[in-house]
């Protein structure tokens, strides 16, 4: 069994499946890290069985408290099945850079990624829902919520929303340069990290955006926004 450093903190204490066993160094369980590699991220990865037939499929999330959310039509054949509390993983990975050895082999990757084990419920109740959605919108892009038109009763219904609590949780985070062989620090290869990162660029409008509509305040300020998230 991987040993886990006695100075981390165990907020999701690890179990045999979050355990993480290769490079267990890199494995984090504090509430801290995990919340902050959720909160950076956008897009996750659910995966589960139907069928016998292993699935996986990208989705957008958001997480209030230990509670992690995701949404899509009421006719998603995903939500429609995970609702029924099939187990699923759900998966965030972040890519911050290329970490180039001196070889192939020690040759690897700067990240962070955080692996949630559990059961899916329905958020039934239109008032939860509503909630939810909110919070959804306002993660994206806070101050547009109020901005918008209210939802109405058939789309609150056409939309299905799960909440899965975070319990069973592990994160694993790589940093700095790379680890060469002893000896390979004499060779003539240029070693370092290429830094990577997902940035904004400028708003679009809509073609047919209403004329003296101005850019709002939040999206102005998006990318330097988003890229302090990031970065934690």
């Amino acid at each position: 069994m991987a040993a886990i450093a006695p100075d981390k903190k165990l907020d999701f204490p690890p179990t045999e499946r979050t355990r993480v066993k290769r490079l267990h160094e890199r494995g984090h369980y504090d509430r801290e890290t995990v919340h902050a590699i959720l909160d950076a991220g956008l897009i996750c990865h659910v995966s589960y069985v139907i069928d016998g037939q292993p699935y996986a499929t990208p989705t957008s999330y958001w997480r209030e408290g230990d509670m992690l959310y995701w949404h899509g039509s009421s006719a998603s054949r995903m939500l429609e099945n995970v609702a029924t509390g099939i187990p699923v993983c759900v998966t965030v990975t972040h890519l911050d850079g290329l970490v180039l050895a001196r070889s192939g082999f020690h040759s690897s990757i700067n990240y962070r990624a955080v692996m949630a084990l559990g059961v899916a419920r329905l958020v039934s109740d239109e008032t939860a829902k509503l909630n939810t959605l909110r919070a959804f919108v306002e993660r994206l892009t806070p101050g547009r919520w109020a901005e918008l038109r209210p939802v109405t009763a058939r789309e609150l219904k056409a939309t299905t929303v799960v909440g899965m609590p975070l319990k069973e949780v592990s994160a694993k985070v790589r940093t700095g340069p790379p680890k060469d062989d002893a000896e390979d620090y004499a060779l003539d290869v240029w070693a370092g990290v290429l830094p990577l990162r997902q940035v904004a660029a400028p708003a679009i409008p809509d073609p047919k955006l209403k004329a003296g509509v101005a850019l709002p305040r939040y999206l102005q300020d998006y990318a330097l926004d988003r890229y302090a998230r990031a970065k934690g």
